[in-house]
């Protein structure tokens, strides 16, 4: 499956500044926990399904903590189909941008391959170099990096979708909504702070659709190909 349209709908960011007016999230917030989908069967990642279903959530923006969902996927034993997440975190609105956070040593071939992978499937992927290795997670974590990009790309979305469950981001969280940008968190219950829920619009859950973005076991991405074969 491919969702190559995201490319193109991303481009559009740079028509928006001739924007003058658009339309923002104008209801109060309120935070709801551990919000499931009903579907039962295979996951189907179209406009279809259920978590999202019913809202007006205008443009989105994704902003993914890679080294947080890393960890998560861990937890919960699965491995992430970054297609099917897009595909579902999207859910057929219109999305500005997907970002992607993540340290990244360019000397790991594999590394490179996966993050090209995922710069052709719709993410616009953020890097910090992790060499030289530091003992000290939070020195590899781009919160900093997703905070700015929240804040100074605020005034051309309506929903923010945080892949995060680190608190520090709540401040930068707490500003967009001030202005009035629905924000989503989707992360797992256990590992988020609740200072972050706080100050989302929304919250869902990860281990609650997990069957609708995990992988399946009998399919890999395809890092090697004639035009990445010498990363």
């Amino acid at each position: 499956m491919t969702i190559n349209h995201f490319n193109k709908q991303a481009s559009e960011f740079h028509e928006y500044k001739s924007l003058k007016d658009k339309p923002h999230w104008q209801q109060k917030p309120s935070v709801t926990n551990n919000v499931k989908s009903q579907d039962s069967k295979m996951p189907d990642t179209t406009a279809e399904n259920s978590t999202f279903n019913g809202l007006n959530r205008g443009r989105v923006a994704i902003f993914i903590d890679g080294l947080n969902l890393f960890h998560t996927a861990l937890q919960l034993g699965i491995e992430i189909d970054y297609v099917k997440l897009l595909c579902h975190l999207t859910n057929g609105s219109r999305l500005l941008r997907a970002f992607f956070y993540t340290g990244v040593d360019f000397n790991n071939e594999k590394q490179q391959g996966f993050l090209l992978w995922m710069r052709r499937h719709g993410y616009r992927v953020v890097t910090k170099d992790t060499a030289p290795p530091v003992d000290n997670l939070k020195k590899l974590n781009l919160n900093v990096e997703i905070a700015v990009d929240m804040i100074s790309l605020a005034p051309y979305y309506d929903t923010a979708v945080l892949v995060s469950g680190d608190g520090d981001l709540a401040y930068a969280v707490n500003a967009i909504s001030s202005t009035g940008v629905r924000v989503e968190i989707v992360s797992l219950r256990t590992i988020t702070s609740d200072s972050l829920i706080d100050v989302a619009d929304y919250f869902i859950d990860i281990d609650s659709i997990k069957k609708h973005i995990q992988k399946d076991t009998h399919l890999g991405y395809n890092h090697r190909t004639p035009s990445n074969s010498n990363l």
